[in-house]
C-alpha cells in the first residue's frame, strides 16, 4: 500500500495530489497540492539537473511563470553530493526555490549513458562521468539519495532503453522497471514525499497496458509515462499516449517524462497529461533558437540583422525588451548575455504556452485552440 492509499486509509491527505477543475476534447486542467504549495496543471517544469536551470537565476525562473522544477539524483549523487543538500535543508532550499520540486531517479542516465551502464536485476551500475568511480544505483539506493534530497515528488528508478528496439528487449525492460518500482515502494519511507511509478513498453500498445495494471497493483499516488521522445518520433508518440493514458487513474496526476517540444506537448495534453519537463527551453536558448507562438526563430540568420521586433510583442520576458537585431548582435559577438537572454524567453514561452492550454481547457475550447497553435507554429517555421 502506498502513502496516498495509506492517508486516504487514515482520514489524511497523502503528501502529492491533484484534483480537477475541468475536461475539455481528452485534455484536462487541474490542481497538483504539494507540502510546498499548489501549482495548476498542465504544468511545464525548468530542468535544474544539478540544482540550477543552466543560465538563469532561480528568481527568473520564478519570474517565467514556472510554478515547479525538477533536479537529477544521479548528478546531485556526484556533486555535491546528498549529505550536503540535505544539510542545507534539502534541494528547494539549497538552490534558494520557493515551491515545489520533483527529482528524477536516474533512470534516464541508463539510457543516456548506456555505454557506461551494466544493467543487472540488482540495479544500474556505472562510471562517473566525471572522475570514472564506481556508482551503484539500486532501487533502494535511488530511494535513499532521493528522500535526502528531499524534493515533493521521487521518481522509481526504471530502466530506459532506446527505440525502435525488439519485443523481447522492450518487454525485459519494462518487467525490470515494475520489480524495480515494488522494491522502490518498500523502500521509500518518506511520509512528506509522494513516489510516482513510471510506465514502460516503448511503443507496444499491450507492454503498456500491462505496465500501468501492474503499476497500479503497486499503488502510486502519480503515474508517469517514461520511455518516450527516445528516438521513435512525435507520431509514434502520440500514439503510444492515446493507448497509455486513459489506462491510468483518473484522480491521479499524470507526467510524461522529457517530453518537450511545443507540438508535442500540445498534442501530450490533449491525450490528457498533466506535467511535463525538458531541457530543450534552455538547451536551445544557448544555441541561439528561440521559441514563438508564430514558430521558432534562429536569432543567427541574416534575416534579423536589422529587424527592431521584439521576438513576441506580448512577452513579458527581458528578451522582449530588444530588438531581433540587438539579440542577433549578441549572439555573433559571443556575449554570455545572448544565452542568457534566449533561454529566459524560452522558459517564459513554456509557461505561457500551458497556461493558454490551461485556460482553453477550462473554457470548453481546448480543441480548437490546440488545432490553432499547431497550425500557426507550422506555418511559422523558420528554417536554417
Amino acid at each position: 500500500m502506498n502513502d496516498h492509499d495509506r492517508a486516504e486509509q487514515g482520514g489524511g491527505a497523502p503528501p502529492v495530489r491533484w484534483t480537477e477543475q475541468a475536461t475539455s476534447d481528452g485534455a484536462r486542467a487541474g490542481t497538483l497540492v504539494t507540502p510546498r504549495g499548489s501549482v495548476p496543471t498542465p504544468l511545464f517544469m525548468p530542468v535544474a539537473t544539478a540544482a540550477t536551470v543552466k543560465g538563469v537565476d532561480i528568481g527568473r525562473v520564478a519570474g517565467t511563470g514556472a510554478g515547479m522544477v525538477l533536479a537529477n539524483a544521479y548528478h546531485l549523487h556526484l556533486r555535491p553530493g546528498e549529505e550536503i543538500v540535505e544539510a542545507a535543508g534539502g534541494v528547494a532550499r539549497f538552490m534558494g526555490w520557493n515551491g515545489p520540486m520533483l527529482t528524477d531517479s536516474g533512470g534516464f542516465q541508463v539510457f543516456s549513458l548506456a555505454k557506461q551502464v551494466k544493467v543487472t536485476e540488482e540495479g544500474a551500475f556505472f562510471r562517473s562521468h566525471l572522475d570514472g568511480r564506481a556508482i551503484a544505483f539500486t532501487p533502494e539506493a535511488s530511494m535513499r539519495i532521493q528522500e535526502r534530497i528531499g524534493a515533493d515528488v521521487a521518481m522509481q528508478l526504471d530502466h530506459v532503453i532506446a527505440l525502435p528496439a525488439d519485443r523481447e528487449a522492450v518487454a525485459d525492460a519494462m518487467d525490470r522497471s515494475i520489480r524495480w518500482a515494488e522494491r522502490c515502494r518498500i523502500a521509500h519511507q518518506r511520509p512528506d514525499q509522494a513516489l510516482f511509478g513510471i510506465v514502460q513498453g516503448g511503443l507496444d500498445p499491450d507492454l503498456r497496458a500491462e505496465s500501468a495494471a501492474r503499476l497500479q497493483e503497486i499503488g502510486f499516488p502519480g503515474y508517469a509515462v517514461g520511455g518516450l521522445s527516445v528516438g521513435e518520433g512525435p507520431e509514434a508518440m502520440v500514439a503510444t499516449l492515446r493507448a497509455t493514458v486513459p489506462r491510468l487513474p483518473a484522480d491521479r496526476p499524470r507526467y510524461l517524462m522529457g517530453v518537450g517540444q511545443p507540438a508535442d506537448i500540445i498534442q501530450a495534453i490533449g491525450t490528457g497529461i498533466d506535467m511535463f519537463d525538458c531541457v530543450l527551453p534552455t538547451r536551445c536558448g544557448r544555441n541561439s533558437l528561440v521559441y514563438t507562438f508564430s514558430g521558432p526563430i534562429r536569432l543567427r540568420n541574416a534575416r534579423h540583422a536589422r529587424d527592431r521586433r521584439p521576438l513576441e510583442a506580448d512577452c513579458p520576458c527581458p528578451a522582449c525588451r530588444h530588438g531581433r537585431d540587438y539579440l542577433r548582435h549578441l549572439f555573433l559577438a559571443g556575449e554570455m548575455l545572448g544565452p542568457v537572454l534566449a533561454s529566459i524567453h524560452n522558459l517564459t514561452f513554456y509557461q505561457r504556452l500551458v497556461a493558454r492550454l490551461r485556460e482553453a481547457v477550462v473554457a470548453g475550447r481546448f480543441e480548437a485552440v490546440a488545432r490553432g497553435m499547431l497550425d500557426s507554429l507550422l506555418a511559422g517555421e523558420e528554417r536554417g
